[in-house]
This record gives C-alpha cells, structure tokens and sequence, in this order.
C-alpha cells in the first residue's frame, strides 16, 4: 500500500466573495484582446449556429434519412477533427489575429452556403469546413487567452470563458429555432451566417490589435525583455 507524506501545512483557501467571483470579469474588461477574442466566439457562434436545424434540412430539403441526418451531423466534427491533425503538425505561428477572423468569416461564409445548398453532398462538404474552420479559431482563441491570462488569473479567466461558450451554444440554438419560426428555415441560417460575418467585420474594427497580432506569446516575451 502507497503512504502519501503528510502535508506539513494546511491549504490556505481564500472565502469566496462576490468581489473575487467578479475577478475574472475585470480582468477581461481591463484587457480588449482577450475581450475580444473571447465574444468574438460568443457572437459568431450565437448568430451562426446551423447545427440546431439539422434535422429540418435533412427530412424537408436535403431530403434524406437517418442516415444522411447523421452525417450531416458528424461532418462538422469530422472537419474539425482534420484540422486539429493538421494544425499539431503546423502550428499557426505569425499572424494569429488574421488567421482567426479569416477562421470566422469562412465559418460565416460556409453557414451561408449550407443554407442555401440543395445537394446533399454539397451540404455535408461544406459542414466539414465549417468544422475545420470552427477549429482554428477555437485553438488560437484558447491558446492566445492562456498565454495572454497570468497564473493567478487563470482559473477564474478560464470559467468565464467556458460560460461563454457554454451560453453561445445553447443561445444559438435558441436563436436559431426562433428565427426559423419568424422566417422560414433557410432564411434563418442565411442570417445567422451574414450575422457572422457582420461580427466579424465589426470586431475588426473594435478591436485592431487583436486583428493585427502577429503572435500570440509577443506580450510574454516583451515582459521578459523589460524585466532583465
């Protein structure tokens, strides 16, 4: 049987106060890149989720079963799955921020083209690269918001973040069965697809920094010039 030492001194637990639980916030609030970044996702997702209506596309206009139904279902995991591959062997390293909007705008585009397909196979080719697409820019979002996050931070920066994405998901589908009701349902992915790109558009110009950033660890190493 394994014996653990015996921890010499307690664990110091800091209580829990509304002004810690609003840490993560602040600090988000006080740095636009992550600011950015992080509701960039928020509202790209929010207004570009297709995945909600899938169902509707396969019986009334792709006209195909459960099987097709399920396809269509796998193939934006399947794009995403793809990219990761690619990406562990060719890390995005010089112009993150224009590799993620452009991430962004092609999931916006290939939304739109979705809504608009009639063909099956097309449908589900464009699903893949609206994966793939959707996994570039979940991996420099996540790897820019960790490294731009100090150690202290990091926690409380990382569950706001996952509130985010948890709220886009579940939003967008909302959204999405909403303006399906209200406007049919190719109309609304349509929307939903130039909403992207609109947020796009309009993060850009809110936040130029974070469009313009070359790397995502330059503010790393700048601290470790200035503190030798």
């Amino acid at each position: 049987m394994l014996n653990l030492p015996a921890r010499q001194t307690p664990l110091n637990k800091a209580k829990a106060t509304m002004d810690s639980l609003l840490a993560g916030i602040r600090f988000i609030r006080s740095r636009p890149d992550i600011l950015g970044a992080i509701s960039l996702d928020l509202f790209a997702v929010l207004l570009g989720g297709a995945t909600a209506l899938l169902p509707v596309f396969a019986k009334d206009i792709l006209l195909t079963g459960p099987w097709g139904l399920g396809l269509l279902r796998s193939a934006p995991a399947v794009g995403a799955l793809l990219m990761s591959l690619f990406l562990a062997r060719f890390a995005v390293e010089r112009k993150v921020g224009r590799v993620m909007f452009t991430a962004v705008g092609i999931f916006g585009v290939a939304t739109i083209a979705f809504g608009l397909s009639t063909s099956f196979w097309f449908s589900l080719a464009v699903l893949v690269v609206l994966g793939a697409a959707d996994m570039i820019s979940m991996v420099i979002r996540a790897s820019f918001v960790q490294l731009e996050t100090p150690d202290e931070m990091r926690g409380r920066v990382s569950a706001v973040n996952g509130l985010f994405i948890g709220a886009s998901n579940q939003l967008g589908e909302f959204e999405s069965g909403l303006t399906a009701h209200w406007f049919g349902t190719v109309p609304a992915v349509v929307m939903g697809g130039i909403g992207t790109l609109v947020v796009t558009g309009t993060w850009i110009k809110l936040f130029p920094t974070l469009a313009n950033r070359d790397r995502m660890h330059v503010a790393a190493e700048e601290a470790k010039v200035q503190g030798s």
